[in-house]
């Protein structure tokens, strides 16, 4: 029984141990120093050599502007224990006194200790980069490492550099660390991101890019490329990074792990271009079954984004030979739902699209391939006006894969549905419940619905103009560009200046892009712009215009001053960081800026 009271009381005393300590934190981090005070002489006077308590009661000292009690207390630590840290402790204590003579008295006695024993440079350097002493800091690891060859604190000295406003010193000396220590070579390129975050200016990503540029026309070593390549894909500039990874590969022609990736990063970025120019050079230098099959499925899948009327044989031809070749099997899954979406929405064949997928859904596909099946059999049968039976297939992509990106995708379809079978309100309900989706692309497509079905329900209370809107985007989502800006174009007649205008003067924009014609997308773009500024639709109209001028009429200056409003404008628009890589390319990177 004794054992167990001992035992009892112990473990109370722990428990109460520990709520002082928590008490006495939260004090602490709302600036009540009298209350914290009290608690912490508590703790420090039962654990007498626990230096984070005395830490902590001292800057409680401090806070209350007893200097005095602080320095008795540190010199009484110093006395029982002879650790040169409290050096660092009564200098700073000094320092808010504003004496700083005493203040570096106590600092060099700290860095003098180091001198005579480096062990401890670590201990006082980190007690230095603590109270902000970065000068001290960066000479007790310079002296602790010249003292003991067996030391290296490259990286701490670095970073202090930067810290201290020495960039271009700093970016030298983790370049030069990370080389000596490949191992950490993604801890330093973490650092490196954390100073671009605060790099408005753009001023730190040219140092950097600068000085790799240098190493890798310095020497032949593929490190300096693979680590230009990473800054490349930081900064969005695939195409360079591409170039760089092509470097590799010529001298290193034993994987495309890396190459593969970055092609995926394009795709998943629809920076296009560049992953077509990955995925056509890979064709060229693999054998791997997997790996040409993915890569002649992106090509195929841009083909078809850019093909004509005319194109369509072409293109069902090169579906036939690559399915011989792979043979229709879960292997090719993706490969035969792109076949099936080229039947539906560009061949108008329902009926051999849906085939084909019935087909697929008999096969022993895993959970996710299960759910590419179906949402692309739901799609179908919303492009055949079947929403009903759509709306069951994007239920049980829901149910199959809860909390997935995957079926937040699938009930974004599902309100688009809904709305294309005019049953608007419950449309509404589903689009709000997707503001907040994790996916910004989703969240905003949300959010415009909920806004177009809001917006047209308060002036509209039989929903006209809405039933008119949805019978033309059901059309536009169908692929047939010319009956979609017909029906766009009677609604701005039907229902000028209601609320639906804004909305429909963007889809009109939208489809006479799809039909070639560049200039009269540009001027219903620019309606927005002048009579709905307070609109929604401004940051689309802003840079489907200067895509427009910048890919279409080759007119840079004009592109480049309406990429930049987009990012000095828009900073929230899921367009903001495409406009800002299309500004820096067209304005070459030669001044600072945005």
């Amino acid at each position: 029984m004794t054992k167990i009271f001992t035992y009892l009381f112990f473990f109370c005393s722990l428990i109460g141990f520990a709520q002082n300590e928590l008490l006495a934190q939260n004090y602490f981090d709302k600036g009540e120093f009298d209350k914290a005070t009290s608690l912490y002489e508590e703790l420090d006077k039962k654990q007498p050599g626990n230096f984070y308590f005395t830490q902590k009661l001292v800057s409680c000292y401090q806070g209350l502007k007893q200097f005095d009690k602080a320095e008795k207390l540190l010199l009484n630590k110093k006395g029982n224990s002879n650790q040169p840290t409290f050096f660092v402790e009564l200098g700073y204590n000094a320092q808010l006194q504003k004496d700083q003579a005493k203040a570096d008295s106590y600092y060099k006695k700290a860095i003098d200790a180091v001198a005579n024993q480096p062990n401890y440079a670590y201990q006082i350097g980190q007690a230095f980069e603590q109270k902000s002493l970065l000068q001290q800091a960066y000479n007790t690891y310079e002296i602790g490492q010249k003292n003991n060859s067996g030391m290296n604190f490259d990286y701490q000295m670095a970073l202090l550099q930067g810290q201290m406003g020495n960039l271009d010193v700093m970016v030298v000396k983790l370049l030069d660390y990370s080389y000596s220590n490949v191992n950490a070579t993604l801890n330093v390129q973490n650092q490196l991101v954390l100073f671009m975050q605060d790099d408005g200016e753009n001023v730190f990503v040219n140092s950097l890019k600068k000085e790799l540029l240098l190493r890798t026309q310095k020497t032949q070593d593929i490190y300096w490329n693979q680590f230009l390549s990473w800054l490349y894909v930081n900064q969005k500039e695939y195409n360079k990074a591409f170039i760089q990874e092509k470097s590799i590969y010529k001298r290193n022609p034993e994987s495309f792990d890396d190459i593969i990736q970055l092609a995926q990063i394009c795709v998943n970025e629809k920076d296009n271009e560049t992953a077509q120019a990955i995925f056509q050079f890979i064709l060229q230098n693999t054998t791997d079954e997997s790996t040409i099959l993915n890569a002649q499925y992106f090509l195929l899948k841009n083909e078809i984004a850019n093909a004509k009327p005319e194109n369509y044989p072409l293109i069902q031809s090169k579906f036939d030979t690559l399915l011989s070749q792979f043979g229709e099997s879960p292997f090719s899954v993706d490969l035969q739902i792109l076949a099936s979406h080229f039947k539906a929405f560009y061949q108008n064949d329902f009926e051999n699209a849906k085939a084909l997928l019935d087909k697929l859904m008999e096969m022993p596909l895993n959970i996710r391939q299960k759910a590419k099946v179906k949402m692309e059999l739901a799609d179908v049968f919303v492009f055949n006006e079947k929403f009903n039976q759509a709306i069951i297939y994007y239920a049980q992509i829901q149910n199959d894969l809860p909390n997935d990106e995957y079926s937040h995708e699938a009930s974004m379809r599902m309100a688009k549905t809904s709305f294309f079978k005019k049953d608007f309100d419950w449309a509404k309900k589903q689009a709000k419940e997707l503001k907040q989706a994790s996916t910004q692309l989703i969240a905003n497509d949300a959010v415009e619905l909920f806004l177009l079905i809001s917006d047209n329900s308060a002036e509209d209370s039989l929903k006209v103009a809405l039933q008119d809107f949805s019978k033309a985007d059901l059309l536009e989502y169908q692929n047939k560009p010319k009956e979609a800006l017909d029906a766009f174009l009677q609604i701005l007649v039907k229902h000028k200046g209601q609320s639906i205008e804004a909305g429909t003067l963007y889809k009109v924009g939208r489809n006479y892009e799809k039909l070639g014609n560049f200039a009269k997308a540009i001027s219903y773009y620019q309606t927005i712009l002048d009579n709905h500024k307070d609109g929604i639709y401004i940051d689309e109209a802003l840079f489907y215009s200067a895509e427009i001028y910048n890919k279409q009429l080759n007119d840079p200056e004009k592109a480049k001053s309406l990429y930049e409003k987009v990012v000095l404008e828009h900073p929230d628009s899921i367009y903001f960081t495409e406009a800002r890589k299309q500004y820096r390319q067209l304005r070459g990177d030669k001044q600072q800026g945005i």
